[in-house]
Formats: structure tokens, C-alpha cells, sequence
């Protein structure tokens, strides 16, 4: 089978689940590829790769996302080759869409398998021990809203998303006067996609929050990602909850 994959998360997914060598082509931000033998062609970025270098790949099957890619892109794909469009909203859609790729490429039992070993190490949901707001962009600042994958991962792990509930939108614009007002301790600044670093720390010295540098895709990939972050979220909750106390 000839795999494209323009989801970063299900891409390190798609090479754990044994089908490393069928993957063809790839998004520039692909970067976990466990067990790949060979390079595959970049196709471009998850918004705007370009449907012809697929096409000349001549993939049996891509593996898109509803909110990672682009809508019209994904549909012109559709034209010539089966497209997989996973739609992740919450932990538990999560768990079930592991198992739906795997069954897209023939290794249904493998998937079964990752589901179990994920949904052993991220147990049942955890009772809220702190709050925190969520960025994912700077200049305009953004932040995670409710019906998303970040809001049910803090969820999950014990964080309350103080996200202000008369914010409209998943990923609500918030106004640099308000971050004032947020009630929570804590500001988590994430590696992805905006790339916060310590240098961005600073800028919360004259506001009420304790910003806290998080990894990226502990709180926004799914797929076996969800394994390898689950001792990094665990840890991060009960630091944050300490904190608190």
C-alpha cells in the first residue's frame, strides 16, 4: 500500500503501526518517523501542500485531518485517490480514530492494540487540581477553547481550562487587557504551533500569571503520541496542582 500522510501526529502513528516502508509522502512537519527506511516526498505544509506532487505519488490511500488541512485541498485529493478525513475533538474520539486508521491500511488488530496500551496509561479522568489557560498563538494572542483536543487533554489531566466562557470560537482571540482578568495562576506557553520560548516568559511579569513552557505535542497529537506523553502529563498536572497549593 502507498500511504500519504499530511497529519504530523498520525504520520508517527501510521510508521508505529508497522507501515513505515508503504508511507510515500509526507507534510514538512512530519518530523516523527520511527522505524522509516526511506525519505518520502515532502508534499508540503498541513494548510497548503500541493495536491499535484500527491497525485504524481499516486497514493492509494492519504490520511487527512478535518481541522490540521485544508478543506478545498483535501477535497481535490478526493478526485483521485481515497482520503481518511479523521476529525479529533476529545480524547475519546481520539481513542476511536487509532483504531480507524489502522483498519484504513490493513492493521486493524495493531491499532486495537495501541488503543488498549493508550487507554490503560491514560486511565480514567483525573478530578481538576488547578487551572490554566492554554496559548497557541502571540500577536494575535490565542488561546484553547472548548470542543477542542487541548481542552479535553487538560480536562483529562486534571487542569481546568479557565478559558472565559463568553469567549466565541474554539481558538478565541484574547485581548492583551484581559489576560488581567483570567482566573487561574498558571499561562501555559506551548513549542507548538506557535513556538514559545524562555524568552517569552517575560512578558508576564506584570500580569497575575505563572506561564509555564509545555510541550506541544503532549497536549495537541494523538495517535501513539498519546503513549509517549502520558508520564510527561501526568507529571505536569501534579507540578502545576503543587504549585498551587
Amino acid at each position: 500500500m502507498r500511504i500519504v500522510s499530511l497529519v504530523p501526529s498520525w504520520t508517527e502513528y501510521l510508521a508505529d503501526l508497522g507501515a513505515a516502508d508503504e508511507i510515500v509522502g509526507v507534510t514538512k512537519f512530519c518530523v516523527r518517523t520511527p522505524g522509516l527506511n526511506h525519505l518520502p516526498m515532502i508534499v508540503g505544509g498541513t494548510k497548503s501542500f500541493h495536491v499535484d506532487r500527491i497525485q504524481k505519488l499516486k497514493p492509494d490511500i492519504i490520511i487527512a485531518s478535518k481541522e490540521e488541512n485544508t478543506k478545498e485541498l483535501v477535497e481535490e485529493c478526493s478526485s483521485f485517490c481515497e482520503v481518511l478525513i479523521t476529525d479529533v475533538r476529545n480524547v475519546g474520539m481520539a481513542f476511536e480514530a487509532l483504531v480507524d486508521v489502522a483498519h484504513a491500511i490493513g492493521r486493524q488488530r495493531v491499532g486495537v492494540d495501541w488503543r488498549q496500551r493508550i487507554e490503560s496509561a491514560w486511565e480514567a479522568p483525573r478530578k481538576h487540581k488547578c487551572r490554566a489557560v492554554y496559548a497557541v498563538w502571540k500577536e494575535p494572542w490565542m488561546i484553547a477553547g472548548p470542543n477542542t483536543y487541548i481542552n479535553d487533554v487538560m480536562n483529562w489531566w486534571g487542569i481546568a481550562n479557565a478559558c472565559p466562557k463568553d469567549l466565541p470560537g474554539r481558538y478565541p482571540v484574547l485581548p492583551t487587557h484581559e489576560w488581567q482578568s483570567i482566573t487561574c495562576n498558571h499561562a501555559l506557553l506551548p513549542s507548538e504551533p506557535f513556538p514559545f520560548k524562555e524568552s517569552h516568559l517575560s512578558i508576564f511579569k506584570d500580569w497575575p500569571l505563572n506561564p509555564c513552557l509545555v510541550d506541544g505535542e503532549a497536549f495537541s497529537w494523538y495517535g501513539s503520541r498519546m503513549l509517549h506523553s502520558a508520564p510527561y502529563l501526568k507529571a505536569l498536572s501534579n507540578q502545576l496542582a503543587n504549585t498551587d497549593s
